[in-house]
């Protein structure tokens, strides 16, 4: 087994990882809600994470082009848009049916980019999956819900254009900057290109959350663990796996959200919820065979 084949089969492992970290960072944020506005939150998260990955990975000692500067550009205006939308939806629906909702955008990509039987079937399951898992919470109904959902499908489509976008990031031709260092010029620009927004909540009121270090202590721990190490990951994957596939390995994603709700936020889900989950996670064992050889190209064409 060459190494790349043995990283694709770990490929679900590293992803209930990766959404460990993501959605124990989600819970922390949840509980600064009523502290900062979401969008601060969801801003300062790419901003925090932007400052650690510009000085661990240096990418101006690297050649950029006007090519690279403007995929890294677009990458981080949508990965930072899809993050700002996801904290806005978390206002009004829990963590685990807000993560399923945003599914839609990952199984939209993947049936609009699998090859193969097992992976059109593994598709098909998670959708499944998601969508027995939604229904039920959106049984709640309301004003509150349906602002809830307008957000978090904005977010899915930010997430599927987080894909495409993330699979010409994660794989350079040769002398370009690596998808690692592109991430983190991505998440400069999308924090300067979101700070209207996002700032003004940060440095404004009678207790400034930029004023306050037990608050920035905790927006690092959410900067960490929401978008250093899980799109750190993301970018690794992508290098190796394709994009139909790795789109249904997101599917980890609404169980992993669905345990960490439970376990930091007292939402304990419903016996269909659960039926859901077994639905997404046969998807995910469906997918852990090896690649065929044309899918696991390095460099897409441009």
């Amino acid at each position: 087994m060459t190494r790349r084949s043995a990283f694709v089969t770990l490929a679900p492992l590293v992803f209930v990882l990766s959404g460990t970290f993501q959605y124990i960072g989600a819970g922390v944020a949840v509980g600064l809600f009523d502290r900062m506005p979401a969008v601060s939150i969801a801003w300062s998260r790419i901003a925090i994470a932007a400052v650690v990955l510009v000085l661990l990975l240096r990418p101006w000692r690297r050649h950029w082009t006007r090519r690279t500067w403007w995929r890294a550009a677009a990458f981080g205006a949508v990965l930072a848009g899809m993050n700002i939308a996801f904290y806005l939806a978390l206002e009004h629906l829990p963590l685990g049916t807000a993560v399923a909702v945003e599914f839609i955008g990952p199984v939209a990509v993947g049936a609009l980019t699998g090859r193969g039987w097992r992976e059109r079937l593994a598709i098909a399951l998670a959708a499944v999956g998601v969508v027995m898992i939604v229904g039920v919470t959106l049984d709640i109904g309301g004003a509150d819900a349906a602002l809830g959902l307008a957000w978090i499908l904005l977010a899915a489509g930010g997430w599927a254009g987080y894909i495409m976008l993330g699979r010409r990031v994660a794989t350079p031709r040769p002398g370009e900057p690596s998808g690692l260092e592109s991430l983190s010029v991505s998440m400069a620009v999308g924090a300067l290109l979101y700070a209207p927004f996002g700032l003004p909540g940060m440095v404004t009121g009678d207790a400034p959350p930029m004023a306050d270090p037990g608050l920035l202590a905790l927006l690092l721990v959410v900067a960490v663990f929401s978008s250093v190490l899980p799109y750190g990951i993301d970018q690794l994957v992508l290098r190796h796996a394709p994009t139909a596939r790795f789109s249904v390995l997101l599917s980890v994603f609404p169980a992993t959200a669905l345990l960490v709700g439970v376990v930091m936020l007292g939402e304990v889900p419903t016996l269909i919820e659960v039926l859901g989950l077994i639905a997404v996670s046969a998807a995910i064992a469906l997918t852990s065979q090896r690649e065929p050889a044309h899918l696991e190209t390095v460099v897409p064409p441009e």
